[in-house]
């Protein structure tokens, strides 16, 4: 059974249209990535989700359940989801214990009730605690335990991550995750930050224009985005003009192979070339370039080069070779390529 559907939403506020016909599919078990930009209505989405939010046409569906129709909208408290927001949004005068608890019908809140949910999101023995005596990542686990304490079937969190520094942002994220995964939940997860969609998520739905306009296993978007403008967003792209006979294209880069099998295919196209597809070698090979900018980080480098026709390649490549603005170098392209039809409107890069 799909834990969530969502079909046809769509959203407003006044005159501002948020969301337009916006469907999804999340199988249970998944996590899910909702990526965008600031502005691109995640957490509007998020909230028709939890029910913070009534559609204005559209359907929601909950394991199996209608929502919201438009028309008609359960209560958030009917819907067994866990919202975990940004901050946590504990409160500063309870105990860990009772911010767990908190949303539970007074029946079910006993002593001892949160101790095995705060085990299982590594806080054991901290239930005594006020959140003030907790670092931010604790807080944030603290947030999750509490929207797991309602069984839900589905969980959402917004950002949950965003407000922790870059240091304790990676092994939050990844405690967080590792809970998740141990129970099998089905959670989405919203982030404008495409490496933590694309490292923590199932699957990946990107939202711009108000809608998903591409969704599935992260390796697929990255490597086959469905056109240039998604490339870029999900990381660091080259984007060329080309004109394209066959499986093959011409650029400045010289012929370059495409990795699709459409032979009969011939006209202008935009090549997109990730910066690992790109090679660095010896000048007077390749492509003459010049090096504009080189990033060392450790495990790779990023080198920027700039090429005739005032094309500048953004190339990663292995650390060990130290290069310096000014440099004399070649570049090769060393995999296939995507190209897409060059809409005659497209103005050139």
């Amino acid at each position: 059974m799909n834990a969530l559907e969502l079909s046809g939403v769509s959203k407003s506020f006044g005159d501002h249209v948020v969301l337009e016909q916006v469907d999804l599919v999340v199988s249970e078990g998944t996590i899910m990535a909702l990526l965008g930009a600031s502005g691109s209505g995640k957490t509007t989405l998020l909230r028709i989700m939890a029910g913070f939010e009534v559609v204005d046409a559209g359907t929601v569906t909950i394991g199996g359940v209608v929502v919201d129709d438009g028309t008609t909208a359960q209560a958030p408290e009917r819907r067994r989801v866990g919202y975990v927001p940004q901050d946590g949004s504990l409160f500063p005068h309870l105990s860990v214990e009772k911010n767990v608890l908190f949303g539970l019908p007074r029946a079910r809140r006993r002593r001892g009730a949160a101790d095995g949910l705060l085990e299982q999101v590594g806080l054991a023995g901290l239930g005594g605690r006020r959140p003030d005596e907790l670092s931010g990542g604790q807080r944030q686990r603290v947030a999750l335990a509490r929207a797991l304490a309602l069984d839900p079937r589905l969980i959402l969190l917004d950002e949950p991550f965003g407000a922790l520094d870059e240091s304790m942002r990676a092994e939050v994220r990844d405690e967080v995750i590792g809970v998740l995964r141990a129970l099998d939940a089905t959670a989405i997860l919203v982030t404008h930050d495409q490496d933590e969609a694309l490292s923590v998520a199932d699957r990946v739905a990107v939202l711009q224009h108000r809608s998903v306009v591409q969704e599935g296993p992260p390796e697929m978007l990255y490597e086959h985005p469905a056109d240039p403008e998604l490339a870029k967003f999900l990381g660091e792209a080259n984007v060329l003009e080309g004109n394209r006979t066959g499986v093959r294209a011409s650029t400045a880069l010289g012929e370059v192979l495409l990795d699709d099998d459409c032979a009969g295919c011939s006209g202008p196209v935009r090549v997109v070339l990730r910066p690992e597809q790109l090679g660095i070698v010896e000048a007077g090979e390749g492509t003459p370039g010049t090096v504009v900018r080189h990033q060392y980080f450790g495990h790779d480098a990023m080198t920027h080069v700039a090429t005739s026709g005032d094309l500048l390649l953004a190339v990663r490549h292995e650390p060990r070779r130290r290069l310096q603005p000014g440099d004399a170098v070649g570049i090769t392209v060393l995999s296939p390529a995507r190209a897409f039809e060059k809409d005659p409107k497209t103005p050139s890069e």
